[in-house]
C-alpha cells in the first residue's frame, strides 16, 4: 500500500496537471519543472561544483561517502526539451550517497533550439571526458530518467557503434524508449497517471525528432540492437503511461542477452524517485545496492 506521503504527492500532481492549459507552453513547462525542484532541497553535506566536460556545461554532485574513482554519469529527464542540473540535483545527491559515487550531471543541449542529435552528441562527449580524466570504464555507471533514460540508451548505442569501451552498468528510471507512443499503457494507464498525458507526450517528441522516423533506434531504443550493452537496472511505476516503454525494453534487452534487474513499483508514477517519499528512498537504496554489488 502506498505511503501517506506518496498519496499526498500524487494528489498534488493530479491537481497541478488538471489546472494546466490544453495548449502546450514550453516556457511555462520549463519554469514549472524548475519550481518543482524547490520542494526537495539537498542535504547540507552534499558538495555541488559547476564544471565543464569537453565543452559541455555540467555539475558534480558528491556525497561524503562517494569514492573518488567511481562516477555516475546521470542524464536528466525532461522530454528532451526541459530539465537541468537544478531540477535533478536532489535525485543526484541521493544517488551519490546510495551508490557511493561522484555524480556528473551534464547540461546537454535541449530541443527545440537544439533537436536530435544534439543531446546524444553532448552525452557522448561527457562520457569520453570522464574517461579522459582518468576514470576507468569499469568504474563508470551511466543512467537517467524518462527522456534521460532513452538518452542513456542512445549514448550507449552510439558508443558501441564507435567502438568505445562501454561503462560497467546502466540505471534507468521510467525510461522513455518509444517516441511514437505505441505502448498499450499510453491508454490503459491514462486515468491512473497523475502526471503525464498522452497528447503532450506526442507534442514534445516532435520538438526533438522533427521529421526523423520515430522508430529510429537512437530515439526509440526498443527498436535497437541492444546486444553487448552492460547490465542494467530498470525501475518504473505501475501507474504511468510509459510503463510499456520499460516492459518492452526489458523484454528486448533480455532477448539480446543483456542482464536486467527489473522492478515495477505498485501505486507509483513517473520518476517517483525525484520526490522525498518513502518509496522514492527505498528505490534509491535498491539502486545503491545494485551498483555497489555489481562494482564490487
Amino acid at each position: 500500500m502506498a505511503s501517506p506521503e506518496s498519496m499526498m504527492v500524487k494528489q498534488f500532481l493530479k491537481a497541478s496537471t488538471a489546472n494546466l492549459s490544453t495548449e502546450f507552453n514550453l516556457e511555462a513547462a520549463r519554469n514549472n519543472l524548475e519550481a518543482l525542484s524547490g520542494f526537495t532541497p539537498i542535504a547540507p553535506n552534499i558538495k555541488v561544483e559547476k564544471t565543464t566536460v569537453e565543452g559541455v556545461p555540467a555539475e558534480w554532485v558528491t556525497a561524503p561517502n562517494a569514492k573518488e574513482d567511481r562516477v555516475l554519469l546521470y542524464l536528466h529527464g525532461g522530454a528532451y526539451i526541459m530539465g537541468s542540473c537544478t531540477t535533478h540535483r536532489y535525485l543526484a545527491s541521493k544517488l551519490s550517497q546510495s551508490t557511493e559515487t561522484r555524480v556528473l550531471v551534464p547540461e546537454y543541449r535541449l530541443a527545440p533550439e537544439h533537436p536530435y542529435p544534439a543531446a546524444i552528441e553532448d552525452a557522448v562527449r561527457a562520457y569520453r571526458g570522464i574517461i579522459s580524466s582518468g576514470v576507468s570504464p569499469e568504474k563508470i555507471i551511466i543512467g537517467g530518467d524518462s527522456a534521460g533514460g532513452g538518452l542513456t540508451l542512445a549514448t550507449l548505442l552510439s558508443l558501441k557503434e564507435a567502438g568505445d569501451t562501454l561503462p560497467a552498468l546502466t540505471v534507468l528510471l521510467s525510461p522513455w524508449t518509444d517516441l511514437e507512443g505505441t505502448g498499450d499503457s499510453m491508454q490503459t494507464r491514462a486515468d491512473a497517471d497523475p502526471w503525464l498525458q498522452p497528447e503532450p507526450i506526442s507534442a514534445t517528441a516532435a520538438l526533438y525528432i522533427r521529421d526523423l522516423d520515430p522508430r529510429h533506434p537512437l530515439v526509440s531504443p526498443i527498436y535497437a540492437d541492444l546486444s553487448g550493452l552492460p547490465p542494467m537496472l530498470v525501475h518504473v511505476g505501475n501507474d504511468e503511461i510509459l510503463l510499456d516503454d520499460s516492459v518492452r525494453l526489458v523484454d528486448r534487452a533480455r532477448a539480446a542477452g543483456v542482464e536486467v534487474n527489473f522492478k515495477i513499483w505498485d501505486d507509483m508514477w513517473h520518476v517517483f524517485q525525484t520526490f522525498a517519499i518513502p518509496e522514492g528512498q527505498q528505490a534509491i537504496d535498491e539502486i545503491g545496492e545494485f551498483v555497489i554489488q555489481q562494482l564490487n
